[in-house]
């Protein structure tokens, strides 16, 4: 099945619009147009939104100039967290088969689903999105998550689909990653529901332990479920953030958030970017919950954990606050090493490194230890926890080689079990 639009035909500008109203009509933000032999979305700021609106991300400042992102296959600053991830792309060349794809039609297409609070149409005069609304599923009953995983399976193995199908996938719902998923409505919110087809371990109710474990760290988690499927394993469910009720919410993805900063791209610079990003009152308590995602990554061997695996959300004062912890899941690789820079060691996974920089985080050497001592006494019972959600004896084994490993269990024990404390928020 192709959904390919008649009506569209490939061109070189777009507009760019705001969606996040609790009441009232899209507003116009800009315009968007191919720079840089069309592998560059530049943002022009309309005189209006200037005159009424904000700066969409730091490197996105108020003013009357034309913002070419650095990086060729982007968008400008928080332009481009408005894109589909690799399985959005994926569903857009299956659905529509466009007759070009540059990062444009990208941003048209990721459907009215999309993450955050931006738009994308072809002209300024009316908000008309591209791509169609996504229904997702209404319950989590076993027949719709059924009818679910085998439309994203159809997409896997390049299946035509009916249109009901189409119509359960969401192109543009997630910031990162290539995992099929579609939408499911339920408890009144949008969920995000993720696949697992290809792991040897049940790594959805792995991840679903994993949350669960850095919750009891005291680590704000997004809400998920692990949801039985045939055969024993499970998809896994994520309530998403960029939504409360009907609104949607700005959300900065920390790729866009750490572009504007001068730093490595890592932990330090995220925790210093909420001194100008967060509301004064926050900035502290905000600092500190990096700096215990940081150690939790490092202790549960995630070294998954890129910049667009962590976020910022705008609240109504104009100010941001860290998004719930998501796509937290042990890698499974012992490789030593965080996609983030973590220390003065760089992405060296160790403790001793996350504690080089601790001035970063508004922390003393003294009260990070402590910090410390209190994820470990967590960590150290990974497997009864894991154990106790049904995560299977098989899977536990297999993580236990890196959880458990020399590496980190050394460091582990260099930081407990002596005066450990609770993880209250």
């Amino acid at each position: 099945m192709s959904l390919q639009l008649e009506a569209y035909a490939p061109q070189d500008a777009m507009a760019l619009w705001w969606l996040g109203q609790t009441q009232g009509r899209p507003l116009l933000v800009g315009q968007l147009h191919l720079a840089a032999g069309r592998r560059k979305v530049a943002l022009e700021y309309a005189p209006a939104w200037l005159a009424r609106g904000f700066a969409l991300s730091p490197d996105l400042p108020l003013q009357p100039d034309v913002f070419v992102p650095p990086e060729r296959d982007t968008a400008a600053g928080a332009v481009d967290d408005a894109r589909p991830d690799r399985w959005g792309e994926k569903l857009i060349r299956t659905l529509y088969r466009p007759g070009r794809l540059s990062v444009l039609e990208l941003l048209y297409f990721g459907a009215p689903s999309r993450f955050g609070a931006l738009g994308v149409c072809l002209g300024a005069g009316r908000y008309r999105p591209g791509g169609i609304a996504s229904a997702g599923v209404r319950s989590c009953s076993a027949a719709a998550l059924a009818a679910l995983q085998r439309a994203t399976a159809a997409v896997r193995a390049g299946e035509p689909l009916s249109p009901p199908q189409a119509r359960l996938l969401a192109p543009g719902a997630s910031f990162g990653g290539a995992q099929p998923k579609g939408l499911l409505a339920m408890e009144g919110a949008q969920w995000l529901v993720k696949f697992y087809p290809d792991c040897e371990l049940d790594t959805a109710l792995v991840e679903h332990a994993t949350l669960c474990l850095a919750a009891r760290c005291g680590i704000e988690v997004a809400f998920t479920r692990a949801l039985p499927l045939p055969g024993g394993a499970h998809a896994l469910a994520a309530r998403r953030f960029d939504r409360l009720g009907a609104q949607r919410l700005h959300v900065l993805s920390g790729a866009t958030v750490l572009r504007a900063c001068s730093a490595p791209p890592g932990y330090p610079a995220l925790a210093q970017s909420l001194r100008r990003l967060a509301p004064a009152r926050a900035i502290r308590a905000q600092q500190r919950e990096v700096f215990c995602r940081m150690v939790f990554n490092i202790l549960v061997d995630n070294t998954d954990d890129h910049e667009k695996n962590h976020a910022l959300v705008r609240g109504a004062g104009g100010f941001y606050a860290l998004a719930p912890a998501y796509d937290v899941v042990p890698s499974g690789q012992a490789l030593g090493c965080q996609q983030l820079w973590v220390g003065k060691a760089g992405t060296h996974a160790c403790l001793e490194n996350a504690l080089s920089e601790v001035h970063a985080f508004g922390l003393t050497k003294d009260a990070a230890s402590q910090l410390i001592r209190g994820i470990v006494a967590e960590v150290n019972g990974w497997q009864a926890h894991f154990a106790a959600l049904g995560v299977k004896a098989r899977d536990l084994e297999r993580l236990a080689a890196c959880i458990d490993g020399a590496h980190l269990k050394a460091q582990r024990a260099a930081f407990g079990p002596r005066t450990c404390v609770p993880m209250s928020r």
